[in-house]
């Protein structure tokens, strides 16, 4: 697993959420993409930011492994990493189990 704090880092940023809800929300794919998979160019289209910004958001998305991506001819397309996602949830859970206990300290 990622350090924690690599996909707390990717989380705290407005426009990577932003991005994150518009990959979830295409997941049927697009520009032909049968994978799940979202083109960089639909991307731009959505979020309103500059190329070099979004390509940034992605890189920091694409290494701390909450995102993955896949360079096909002069596109890269783009899927949320659902394991990744599932290792932070465990990783929370810990907290929410010590939250709901009557002594505050995890079972």
């Amino acid at each position: 697993m990622k350090e924690p704090v690599q996909y707390f880092k990717a989380l705290a940023d407005p426009a990577r959420l932003q991005i994150l809800e518009f990959l979830l929300e295409q997941e049927g794919g697009c520009c032909s993409a049968p994978d799940r998979t979202v083109c960089a160019c639909h991307i731009e289209e959505k979020i309103v930011l500059s190329q070099p910004t979004i390509s940034h958001h992605m890189k920091v998305l694409v290494d701390s492994g909450l995102v993955r991506s896949e360079k096909r001819g002069r596109w890269v397309y783009y899927s949320i990493d659902y394991e990744s996602f599932n290792k932070l949830a465990a990783f929370l859970a810990r907290y929410r189990r010590a939250a709901e206990s009557p002594t505050g300290q995890e079972a």
